[in-house]
């Protein structure tokens, strides 16, 4: 009987394309995917307050872990609601964008008014069939204190 490394080994010799070929390939598209989803769902919800477009995003069940918002998506429903009318002028910069599986990592500058130096946040979603289905944030005040370094935040 052959193994399956001998017979990856013995396709590949005979001009054959493994059955793990692609695999990379596919899981960089996965990611990929996945960021523009994330990317989607937090432009309609956090730069446009629009809930229905980012409601399209979701999965059949939505994780909260941030503990100032409810479970679920209406949860989420009432915390963009009330965001917007508590802050109107609230803007959201990403820096970065990272995946890793069905896990995708936005680190992001979070004003709510324009005359504040805002928030340094990361969200992390996780995704299930390409929908966002759990949700975490750490956040961290930026400040006018004079720093230990000259890296900044971002």
């Amino acid at each position: 009987m052959i193994d399956r490394r001998t017979f990856g080994l013995t396709l590949a010799s005979a001009g054959a394309v493994p059955a793990h070929a692609g695999t990379s390939q596919a899981r960089d598209d996965i990611r990929e995917a996945n960021k523009q989803t994330v990317l989607a769902f937090y432009d309609a919800a956090l730069r446009q307050s629009d809930f229905d477009a980012a409601a399209t995003h979701f999965g059949p069940r939505y994780i909260q872990h941030n503990p100032m918002i409810k479970d679920g998506i209406d949860g989420f429903r009432s915390f963009v609601h009330d965001l917007k009318k508590q802050f109107p002028e609230l803007r959201s910069d990403i820096k970065r964008v990272f995946a890793d599986g069905d896990f995708v990592i936005l680190h992001v500058h979070a004003q709510r008014q324009p005359s504040e130096l805002g928030l340094a946040i990361v969200d992390i979603f996780r995704l299930e069939n390409g929908k966002i289905v759990e949700h975490w944030d750490v956040r961290q005040p930026l400040t006018e204190a004079t720093a230990a370094n000259a890296n900044g935040m971002f």
